[in-house]
């Protein structure tokens, strides 16, 4: 999911160079995707950033997978309903999957463009898709939890969904605190900017790692009218997320989503300030072995 606008990093971060031989985020992830057994890659835009995105990370994955462009729009709204006047974001993480409907046949692995999230997580996915036994209707997903001091910056808070899970591993629900920060060697949150209450560090969190099958798709037409109904459809910033979506399946019992357990650290540029530890990180696992130095160059 390549479409989404980075307003505190200030930037195309999607396309922001981090990797010894120009590659981006994303590079990695779709090549951890591959070596794990991933074998079509469904890349999310928005129309307007096509030709700057195909030039700097689609032509060379293109050379090494199969691929395919979705682009998610703010105009791809049900019957009856409007865009609001001076709206400029897309309508959120939810719609982009939605937006895959015609070319996603198969369980799928999904995630964000500009978060790094660890070659062992792509392997846990894909062994869980494998053993789902690939049953396009089945209503069981999953997603990676990453241990919440894992995930933060250095540099400022950021929003995270912190799980709760049952004894045997799958997910109850998901809480969307918006402003989480590092406290030493543990976390805090506050509500009013005032107040910090302290949270669990070995908390499950989610990062937008999640692995559906196309049985998600009739939730979702069903899903986004419901939202854009309930006032969303004349907000400036509302956005139809798939944490929400996944918690709303949850209460109804139509889903249960396996945790699917991760010690890697994530990686991200939420800020500026973020790029030199991140690329300094990549640049270590290059230099580890995990990763050559020219992604592209070994396939």
């Amino acid at each position: 999911m390549a479409a989404g606008i980075g307003s505190r990093y200030g930037g195309l971060k999607q396309i922001d160079p981090v990797g010894p031989s120009s590659e981006v985020v994303l590079d990695y992830s779709v090549f951890d995707a591959l070596r794990s057994g991933f074998g079509r890659i469904v890349f999310i835009i928005r129309k307007d950033i096509e030709e700057a995105f195909r030039e700097k990370i689609g032509r060379r994955i293109e050379r090494a997978a199969d691929t395919a462009y979705v682009f998610q729009s703010l105009d791809q709204v049900p019957p009856g309903f409007v865009v609001p006047e001076g709206r400029k974001k897309p309508w959120g993480t939810a719609q982009a999957i939605l937006a895959c409907k015609e070319s996603v046949r198969t369980p799928f692995l999904a995630i964000n463009a500009d978060d790094y999230y660890g070659r062992t997580a792509f392997e846990a996915m894909a062994g869980h898709l494998r053993q789902s036994g690939g049953d396009a209707d089945r209503h069981d997903f999953a997603m990676v939890g990453y241990r919440l001091a894992n995930t933060l910056s250095e540099h400022g808070t950021v929003a995270r969904g912190v799980c709760t899970a049952t004894a045997d591993g799958y997910l109850v629900g998901i809480r969307e605190l918006l402003k989480i920060r590092k406290c030493g060697d543990a976390a805090e949150h506050t509500e009013n900017g005032a107040d910090w209450m302290p949270l669990d560090p070995d908390s499950w969190t989610s990062m937008n790692f999640w692995g559906f099958t196309p049985g998600l798709f009739g939730e979702l037409e069903v899903l986004f009218p419901e939202f854009l109904r309930r006032g969303a459809a004349a907000a400036q910033n509302a956005e139809f997320l798939i944490p929400e979506v996944v918690g709303a399946l949850l209460r109804e019992g139509r889903t249960r989503v396996r945790i699917l357990p991760t010690q890697e650290r994530w990686f991200g540029v939420t800020y500026p300030e973020d790029r030199p530890s991140f690329r300094a990180a990549i640049l270590g696992l290059v230099g580890a072995g995990v990763y050559p130095r020219d992604l592209w160059s070994v396939t």
